[in-house]
Parts: structure tokens; C-alpha cells; sequence
């Protein structure tokens, strides 16, 4: 079975994301993700317009404004759903390496 496409986010998706809880252009979000992550996650302009593209066409982000050929985009309903799954998804995985590493039953 073919894995629905983000299903789950690489770093660099889940950041870009969490950026866009208010509106930012591409070159706010690369500093924001560096920022967030005190530079443990970089987004380099060609990913970063490569999963704004693919963002936006998933409905996920919406593009705000443009300015010349500075675009700023914001997070919709969807791309909302979506960072939240993650996040849901990222503490099951907390729990369940605590279940096995600390014997916690919180599963």
C-alpha cells in the first residue's frame, strides 16, 4: 500500500510549518527554522520553494501576498491538521520508547 503523501513530516516540514502561524516569506522562514532549532535544522532555498510548492498545492499553506517575486504564505486548516498529527504522532513515539526504557504504562 502506497503511503499517503505527508503522512508523516521530515523536521524540515514540521518547522517550515510551525513558521507559518504567521505570515512570513521564504527567507523569515528559513531564519525562524534556524532560529527554532538554534540551527540544528537548516532549510536551504531549494527545499524550502520545493515544499512551499508541494504545501500549497496540498492546500496545506496559502499565499498571502506578493511583492514583486517576494511571496509571504500562512498555514491553513489543513496545514494545521497536519503539523498536529505530527506532533501527536512524535509523542506516541516519546511514550513508547518510555514504556520500554523507564517500564512507564502510559501507553
Amino acid at each position: 500500500m502506497a503511503r499517503e503523501k505527508f503522512q508523516t513530516l521530515t523536521e524540515q516540514m514540521f518547522y517550515i510549518l510551525l513558521s507559518l502561524q504567521q505570515e512570513c516569506c521564504g527567507t523569515d522562514i528559513m531564519t525562524q527554522v534556524h532560529s527554532a532549532t538554534g540551527g540544528r535544522v537548516s532549510v536551504g532555498p531549494g527545499t524550502l520553494y520545493n515544499l512551499l510548492e508541494s504545501f500549497l498545492t496540498a492546500g496545506m499553506i496559502r499565499e498571502t501576498k506578493v511583492e514583486g517575486r517576494k511571496r509571504s504564505y500562512l498555514i491553513t486548516e489543513a496545514g494545521q491538521k497536519a503539523l498536529r498529527d505530527e506532533y501527536d504522532r512524535l509523542m506516541r513515539l516519546t511514550a513508547d520508547y518510555e514504556a520500554v526504557f523507564f517500564g512507564k504504562e502510559d501507553m
